[in-house]
This record gives C-alpha cells, structure tokens and sequence, in this order.
C-alpha cells in the first residue's frame, strides 16, 4: 500500500520484451525471449513475487510451443484402440488366407485380367462366408430351429473360454510381477490329478464334495506354481526354463499314474480314470442341454478379485512394483524374494481353476489330454489382454469364439480349422508390434516440428529458467 492509501498497480510488462513480427502469411513467429517474458508474466512485471506453480508449467500454451494432440487422437493412439485394430487386421489377413484355399477364387484368378471383378467378388464372397460360418457356430445360430439351439453356439464359446480366462489370468498376473509363467500347462494338469481323485476316490455329501475337490485343485496348481517361484527366489534360477521342465514333468507323472489301479479306470485297458461322482461335478447354469457350468462364474470371480488384488491392495502394489523395476522395489524396503514365491503360487492357485474347470465341469474324468493347448493358448490369452483382468477376460472369450466356431466353420465352407490357428498367431503378432498396427492405420503420434534455424529451442530455455 502506497503512502496515499491507494493500492499499487502492478506495473506493465516492458512492450520491447513481448514484440512480435507478423509473416507475410499473417502468422505470429515465436518471441526472440520467451524466458524473460514467462518470468514477466509470472510476476506481473516484476511487481510480485514469482508463483509456486511457474506459468510454463500451468495449463495452456506458450508462445512457440505446439498444442496438444487432440483428445479423440489420443483415443485412436491409445492401446485399446490398437488392440482392436490388431485383430481387425488379424481378420482381413485371415480372409485372404481363407480365400486362397477357395476352389471359386482359384478358378477366377486365372481370367483375372480379362474380367477382374469376379475374382474380387469371390474373394469377398469366401471370406465372408467363412466368417459368418464362424459366428453362427460361435455366438448366434439363425438356422437352429428352438431358442435353446440358436444360443447354443455362444454357451459352447463361454464353457470352453472358461479354462482360458481363469489360465489367462496367471499368467498375466505372473506378467506384472515381470515373471514369465510358462508353466500354466503343468499346473493345470497338476491340478486336474488332485481334483479327479478327489472326485472319484472320496464319496461326500454334495457341496462338501464339490468343495473339496476345489480347494484340491487350486492347492495342486498353486503348489506346482509356488515351488517355481522357489527357485527363483532362493536359487535364482530362470523361470521360463523351470516351468518348461515342469510342463513335462506334470505331462509324464499324469501318464504314469494313469496307467496305475490307483487312477485307470476298473476293466479299461485304455489310460482314463473312473467318472467323478455326480456331487463333485460343477452345476450347469442353464441346464443339462449346455455344457456351460459354474467354473464360469468362478471365472468372473476370479477376475474381479485379480482386478482388485493389481490396483486396490497393497500386496498388488509390491507384486507391480517389483514388476516394473525389482531393484528399486528392493531399495524401497519390498521384500522381493518373498513376492515372487506370492505371485508365482496366486499364478499357479488361478491356472488350477482351469484344471478344475476341466474334470469337474466339462470332461468329468481325467485323461491325459486334460490340459489340452489351453495352458500354452493362455500365454496368448493374456499377451492379447496386455496382462490386465479385463483386458485377458475379453481374449479368452475372443479365443474361446474362434474355437467354438471353428468346426462350424469347416462343416459349411469347408475352410481348414487351422485358419483360425493362423488368425490367432496373426493377432499375436500384431499386439506385439503397436507401432506398426499404427503406421498402417495412419495413427503414428503428431511428430513435433523443428525448430527454425539458427534459432535455439525456446521449450529448453523456458524449462531452465522454471
């Protein structure tokens, strides 16, 4: 406050320090001093004290600096956008794959200079045959001819996208923690071996028995899990090479034990074991005209405890920090050794609810084909859902819809099932490279312009003077 009483005006920034040219275009250039005029701004001409938060680092922009990309540019940057287009390139390769196999296609391409539209009108016509084959036998059925028959095709999706997504799920949790699990295969056999005979060789009163043979299952891939990340804590022992050996380890015991009375069913030569008790199966949802079960719901669960285990607790923040950089989590006081045990026996608990999915849900006996690909599709599973719960749940419903309708698809256009095989490793291929799923769609980030020459980068200086 002045003598007078009256409050002090600010006094105006120097106008030599704000002077700008215009180009013959009409265009204001950059400012010869940004620095000094950011520190004018900022303390009004020298009248104030500098802010807490400088100018250059508030909202907005400065003179010479670019705008930011836009938001719907950062959406179609963005990786659930590129995981989108990734399949959808995935598909548009798959149906050139499938029109090459067309026996139409291959007779118009021999008159394709002389009349080009037929061979591009059966190239569409194979693919899209194919694809919509596809879909009837994967999700909707317009042809079936009750209600029950035309949803059939999306209750097979879900029962056999089941193992998936529960498989999925630990190995993208193994992913956060910076762990390949490559082990989900040997864990789902291991804990098919403990669930089938508690299934077949206990006899309980319905609920207990179901519930034991749960509780087997997800001890039996939870300890074949853990004891991996034993090794790796204590030893420091690779876990891509443990648990490949512990996939065949798993394989081999399996076959031997079902080759023993302990196992084999009574008067079968063939390696099967006896069909577990009806109070050790899992309920269908819908009915006995579905094989859809409850090992889905338990998929949902597991799902939403993975989504809050990652982002709501506080074992979940170790598990990412040490993911992200296991130095300096171990700096920052996280018990390292003891994390990678933790989340290697979840990984192991949540790939034994595949296992359990399968002899108590779908198959109902053990046979050494009980894992099927479903421990090694589920590496797949969880790359394509870019290691989150959500993100994997949706690939194994992706996936689970490929091989549903997969056999329909060969049964109407006679297109090889392993199409659908190529289409799935396409889709991989994609999600590993987002960069180049971007440059094709045109979606490669606004790249900055140069700055004009013989002038030095204004953003520099006023970052220095911040």
């Amino acid at each position: 406050m002045s003598e007078n009483n009256e409050p002090k005006r600010p006094a105006d920034p120097d106008p030599d320090k704000i002077r700008a040219t215009q180009t013959p275009a009409g265009e204001t250039e950059p400012l010869e001093d940004d620095a000094e005029f950011v520190t004018s701004l900022d303390t009004a001409g020298g009248a104030m004290r500098p802010s807490a938060v400088p100018v250059s680092a508030q909202s907005g922009t400065l003179p010479g600096e670019e705008r930011p990309d836009s938001v719907l540019r950062q959406i179609f940057t963005g990786n659930g956008i590129v995981t989108i287009l990734a399949v959808l390139l995935a598909l548009i390769l798959g149906g050139l794959l499938i029109a090459s196999t067309d026996k139409v296609v291959a007779a118009t391409s021999t008159y394709f200079f002389a009349r080009p539209a037929d061979f591009f009108a059966a190239v569409w016509s194979a693919a899209t045959s194919s694809y919509v084959a596809l879909f009837q036998g994967a999700v909707f059925n317009p042809r079936a001819n009750a209600v029950s028959g035309q949803f059939a095709p999306l209750m097979e999706t879900l029962t056999i996208a089941t193992p998936l997504i529960t498989a999925g799920l630990g190995v993208a949790l193994a992913f956060r923690a910076g762990l390949f699990n490559i082990g989900a295969q040997g864990q789902i056999i291991m804990s098919g071996i403990l669930a089938a005979w508690v299934g077949f060789a206990l006899h309980l009163p319905v609920g207990l028995h179901l519930l034991l043979v749960l509780v087997a299952g997800v001890i039996g891939g939870a300890v074949w899990g853990g004891l991996v990340g034993v090794l790796k804590a204590r030893t420091g022992a690779h876990e891509v090479i443990v648990t490949i050996m512990f996939n065949y380890i798993a394989l081999y015991f399996l076959r031997y034990l079902l080759d023993t009375d302990l196992f084999q069913r009574p008067g079968e030569t063939t390696p099967i074991s006896p069909i577990l008790d009806p109070s050790a199966l899992y309920p269908q949802i819908f009915g006995s005209q579905y094989r859809l079960h409850l090992g889905f719901l338990l998929a949902i669960a597991a799902t939403l405890f993975v989504s809050w285990l990652l982002n709501r607790s506080t074992i979940g923040f170790e598990f990412r920090a040490v993911g992200a950089n296991p130095k300096a989590a171990l700096t920052a006081g996280i018990n390292v050794p003891r994390a990678t045990i933790l989340v290697m026996t979840m990984a192991g608990g949540l790939a034994g609810l595949a296992g359990v999915a399968q002899v108590a849900g779908t198959e109902k006996v053990l046979t050494d084909g009980v894992a099927a690909t479903y421990g090694f599709d589920a590496i797949t599973v969880a790359l394509l859902g870019r290691s989150t719960p959500w993100g994997t749940f949706a690939a194994g419903i992706l996936f689970g819809a490929f091989r549903a309708g997969a056999v329909q698809m060969q049964i109407q256009t006679g297109t090889p099932i392993d199409i659908v095989l190529v289409v799935q490793s396409l889709i991989v291929l994609f999600i590993a490279a987002p960069p180049l799923v971007r440059a094709i769609f045109g979606l490669n980030p606004r790249k900055k312009k140069a700055a004009p020459a013989g002038k030095s980068p204004k953003a520099a200086t006023t970052g220095g003077a911040a």
